[in-house]
């Protein structure tokens, strides 16, 4: 570890030497270097943006209702030509409940290039719908249902849930350092400021719009995140009403059993959904019923239950 270190910091070195040096030497191609990179920065730290979703059914191997946000997202690179695959990332499904109904959420992103071409042209649209149901039979191995129908929603559950999806936000910032640690080095950081297109993931078009032999149809771009499966604890979700009928909260009790403190619960609550997870063991995630105050929640853990009980007054 010491002697890749000392590799580490030397080739860093020589890096920033070599940056010193184009300053002197041409300011002017030093600052479109530095321009070039805030740039590509920007669109690599940029969020997937919803756009519209679909609503359709898995048929195999659960029959469940499946909703389909179609993102578009700077980070995904654009098709060569159009004669080129076109990339596509795809999130991990995630079962919701609204009162007593039950269905899945998947994300999918293209390049906003390809969004927007699709909302010009109604038969690129649904090209786009099929190609992404195709990815997803893959690389789930889901039998879904070939009707489907655009909602009147750009998207279903919250932004914010939707980012962590896609873009793999980690939860312990202490799992994270542990990862860079171990995972990342030089070479990495390089490569992943090169154009590498050819080895993304793609999603090929249909035949009759392909010139030449195809190979696979399907290769979905992989996520850096690890995902680890974690149970659905079982909860109690009520809506308090005062003496005349009035909702005044929402009360939420999960039952985590295992667990005897609360600093190993990470619960977040925006105003229409909430997300709690214990690393490596439990994963709840709940559209609510009805808007919330966020700065008004509570949320207590009673140990010798090994119960987290949320408290969330209404807007």
């Amino acid at each position: 570890m010491e002697t890749s270190s000392e590799g580490l910091l030397t080739q860093v070195t020589q890096f920033w030497n070599l940056l010193d040096d184009l300053a002197e030497s041409n300011p002017e191609s030093y600052e479109k270097f530095i321009q070039q990179q805030i740039k590509e920065g920007k669109q690599l730290c940029a969020a997937p943006e919803p756009q519209l979703c679909i609503e359709t059914r898995i048929l195999k191997p659960k029959e469940k209702i499946l909703f389909i946000n179609l993102c578009q997202w700077k980070r995904i690179p654009a098709p060569q030509s159009h004669t080129h695959p076109v990339p596509i990332s795809v999130g991990r499904p995630e079962d919701m409940s609204e009162t007593s109904d039950v269905y899945t959420v998947l994300d999918v992103a293209y390049n906003p290039d390809v969004i927007q071409a699709a909302e010009k042209d109604p038969e690129k649209k649904g090209q786009l719908i099929q190609m992404a149901m195709k990815c997803i039979e893959e690389k789930f191995h889901f039998t879904l249902s070939h009707s489907y129908h655009i909602t009147k929603c750009k998207m279903k559950g919250s932004i914010q849930r939707m980012k962590q999806n896609l873009m793999g936000i980690q939860t312990d910032p202490k799992d994270l350092r542990e990862k860079m640690r171990n995972e990342l080095t030089l070479d990495q950081i390089k490569n992943s400021t090169m154009d590498n297109s050819d080895h993304l993931p793609q999603l090929l078009l249909p035949k009759d719009q392909v010139s030449g032999k195809a190979g696979r149809l399907i290769e979905e771009i992989s996520s850096t995140e690890i995902q680890v499966e974690m149970k659905r604890p079982d909860y109690e979700l009520k809506i308090v009403e005062d003496q005349n009928e009035k909702p005044l909260k929402i009360e939420l009790k999960v039952e985590l059993p295992g667990v005897n403190s609360v600093s190993v619960c990470d619960l977040r609550v925006s105003e229409d959904d909430l997300l709690i997870e214990v690393s490596e063991k439990y994963r709840l995630h709940l559209n609510l019923p009805e808007s919330v105050n966020t700065e008004m929640t509570t949320a207590k853990f009673i140990k010798e239950k090994a119960t987290l009980i949320v408290t969330m007054p209404l807007i």
